[in-house]
Parts: C-alpha cells; structure tokens; sequence
C-alpha cells in the first residue's frame, strides 16, 4: 500500500532594520521577520504494486505468445522433425494437457485443429487478469 508523507517546511528569516543616520529618526527599534511556508507530499510505495502487476502481465502475454505458436505450428503442419518444432511441441505440452478432450481435434492432411490451445490461452488470460485484480483489489487504499 502506497504510504503518504506530509513535511511542512518552515523557513524563519530575521533580518535588522536599516541603520539609522542622524537626520533621521528609527521608524522602528524592532527587526523585520519574514515567514516562508513549503509544504511537500512524497508518496512511496511500499509493497512493490507497480512492479509486480506488469511482471504479471507479462508472464500472461509470454505464456500466450508460446501457445498461439504451438497453435498456428499444429494448424500448418509442422514438421516434427524440426527441432524448434518439436521443442515447441514439448514446451507446451504441460500447459495444454488440462484442456485435451474438451473438443475433438479436426486433421486435414499434415494439419491440425487443435482447440484446446485456444482454450488454454483464454484460460490463462483469465488467470492472469483474476490474480491482477486480487492484486489491485488487495492493495488500493482503505475507503476508494
């Protein structure tokens, strides 16, 4: 949570009247005083909410980007005996594995309709939007 400090700064200047000739008498035995008022918020974050929530963000977008690949390499027949095909393929494996089944898988030839990718990347976008939100929700000052 973010903390606000308050600092009010209090500039005191004194400064003695002009000297006096002897044509003239003091208007004054007194010094002048001037008071100068500068008042400061500074606003520090604490709890790292601004870095944590784009670290989050990006995390979703990574995981994303590597399933619409895995995505489009299965939609136009890739080759498994590509290397970064299949290295593809076995990265991603873990992340679609709890979503096979849920739609039959169309082939065409060498290509593959692979549903439960797009599945995948919604799931984990939500996710990632859920735990954003518990995060802002968690963290935003009391009585916004």
């Amino acid at each position: 949570m973010a903390t606000a400090i308050d600092q009010e700064i209090v500039d005191t200047e004194t400064t003695a009247a002009p000297a006096a000739t002897s044509v003239e008498a003091p208007a004054s035995g007194a010094a002048a005083t001037r008071v100068s008022r500068t008042s400061l918020t500074s606003v520090h974050d604490a709890d790292y909410t601004g870095r944590v929530v784009p670290v989050i963000w990006w995390i979703v977008g990574f995981v994303d980007v590597v399933l619409i690949i895995r995505f489009l390499l299965k939609l136009l027949g890739g080759s498994t005996v590509s290397g970064f095909v299949r290295f593809m393929y076995d990265v991603t494996q873990f992340m679609v594995a709890p979503f096979h089944g849920i739609f039959n898988t169309a082939v065409q030839g060498r290509s593959i309709l692979e549903p439960e990718s797009l599945v995948a990347i919604a799931i984990y976008s939500l996710i990632g939007w859920g735990i954003v939100s518990l995060i802002r929700m968690m963290t935003r000052p009391r009585g916004v």
